[in-house]
């Protein structure tokens, strides 16, 4: 397992279609998701819960999705579009919604219970990274549709955090521009007097 100050210098999103077997084992995935739900949690709400995407159900809801995508657009999909889209959840070895589940509460804020599914969704990726795999977060239109997150299982009230693909990566992931930290970092201004 990787040093956490390695880890948190090495992450990187990798592509989707590098994502290759193998995937987490079943012990392996309940590390991970153990370290996900180790979050920051305002009132112990466990505001967030996580969807696999895996076996039967993948290409089950794939297959759904397409279906749908053609009644709302009205139209035959193009082959590419309805392969995509039948193949959403089998693109990785496995794919974790993290949804939101906050809601409004007498003394814990809508806003904390989200960056608390936020928290969840980021220990969820850097958890898999630990153990040697890779992760993308990504959304898309399914996360944003209602009859979409139906037939995931999601509520009306619950929000999609992201789709998390996990895998091995195909190859090292290279690096990218990170943001210069003179353009991010500010000291707090002192208070003007009135």
């Amino acid at each position: 397992m990787t040093d956490a100050q390695t880890l948190l210098a090495t992450r990187r999103s990798v592509a989707i279609p590098a994502l290759r077997e193998p995937g987490p084992s079943q012990d392996q995935l309940t590390e991970i998701l153990t370290a996900a739900s180790r979050v920051p949690d305002h009132g112990k709400l466990a505001p967030w819960r996580f969807v696999l995407f895996r076996g039967d159900a993948a290409p089950a809801i794939g297959h759904a999705l397409a279906d749908l995508a053609e009644r709302k657009e009205g139209a035959a999909l193009s082959e590419g579009r309805r392969t995509f889209e039948e193949q959403r959840f089998t693109r990785a070895p496995l794919v974790i919604a993290v949804v939101s589940t906050a809601r409004p509460h007498f003394k814990i804020p809508e806003w904390e219970q989200v960056l608390s599914a936020g928290a969840a969704t980021m220990n969820l990726i850097h958890a898999s990274h630990a153990r040697g795999f890779a992760a993308n977060w990504i959304t898309e239109w399914v996360a944003y549709d209602e009859d979409a997150k139906a037939l995931m299982g999601i509520a009306p009230e619950e929000k999609v955090v992201g789709f998390i693909y996990i895998g091995t990566p195909a190859e090292a992931p290279s690096d990218r521009p990170r943001p210069n930290l003179s353009a991010i970092v500010s000291d707090a201004p002192l208070p003007v007097a009135h």
